[in-house]
């Protein structure tokens, strides 16, 4: 095939709103000189190392985690408070698209390209150890611009932001995201606390919906959650529950 007609066949295949990797275009048969040639001749534009856009294309944050997902392979997907935003829930005054929360095991480094790009939002990425990997039901799909985007269903998503408690996730807030939640699956929320490596979400996910009634919440087997021993300090100058042993604020400070 001619260099001519290649050029017109990647930019017929494109998928406008995300970047391209280098390995991905590699394994398409575009190797780095082709692509560098293309680039000199403004065909396509760096977003940096090894990654490519069109230049009449705008690129957002979840074109870049596309590209993270389904063309390099990385397990990070979209969860916590973003997922929430996503899904309709958690919006108390805040842009929706300030800080994007993402997430991946704790082995994953997400490339240099994503983190240096301007995404016109802040990038708040965690390699954790939270869940084990699989525990499929407790993510879904997010169709942005014709593009599926693997993010944490509400279920895991809670958890996940009260993972961020309260360093980064205000607890009153996160106590009002959590009222929200009246419809969670009580088997994707037994499943995942059952399967949760931190003690804190755990304590946290479970005050809460306790103290809120929620409906979804008699519906647990508590017996099965492991919530570990002794007290764990979430909130300075809190007060200790003592059902849960974690300091949580007094009442009429949330």
């Amino acid at each position: 095939m001619g260099t001519k007609n290649k050029l017109n066949q990647l930019l017929r295949q494109w998928q406008h709103g995300t970047v391209y990797a280098q390995p991905y275009l590699s394994r398409l048969g575009y190797y780095h000189d082709l692509i560098k040639s293309y680039r000199r001749s403004g065909w396509l534009e760096s977003v940096g190392t090894g990654a490519f856009k069109l230049p009449s294309d705008r690129v957002d944050w979840l074109g870049g985690l596309y590209t993270l997902q389904q063309q390099l392979n990385l397990p990070v997907h979209a969860g916590g408070r973003t997922a929430l935003e996503l899904k309709g829930f958690a919006h108390y005054g805040r842009p929706a698209e300030s800080k994007c929360f993402l997430y991946g095991d704790s082995k994953t480094r997400l490339p240099k390209w994503f983190n240096q790009f301007e995404w016109g939002a802040k990038i708040q990425f965690k390699a954790t150890n939270l869940f084990p990997p699989g525990l499929e039901e407790s993510f879904t799909k997010y169709v942005h611009k014709e593009l599926a985007i693997k993010m944490s269903a509400p279920e895991r998503a809670a958890m996940e932001m009260l993972y961020y408690v309260p360093s980064v996730q205000g607890f009153d807030e996160a106590l009002l995201i959590m009222e929200s939640l009246m419809s969670l699956r009580p088997k994707v929320v037994q499943t995942l606390l059952e399967n949760c490596g931190q003690v804190k979400v755990k304590r946290l996910f479970l005050f809460m919906a306790d103290k809120l009634n929620l409906p979804w919440f008699k519906n647990l087997d508590l017996e099965k959650i492991d919530i570990g021993k002794g007290k764990r300090a979430v909130i300075s100058n809190g007060v200790l529950d003592r059902k849960y042993l974690i300091t949580v604020p007094r009442e009429g400070s949330v």
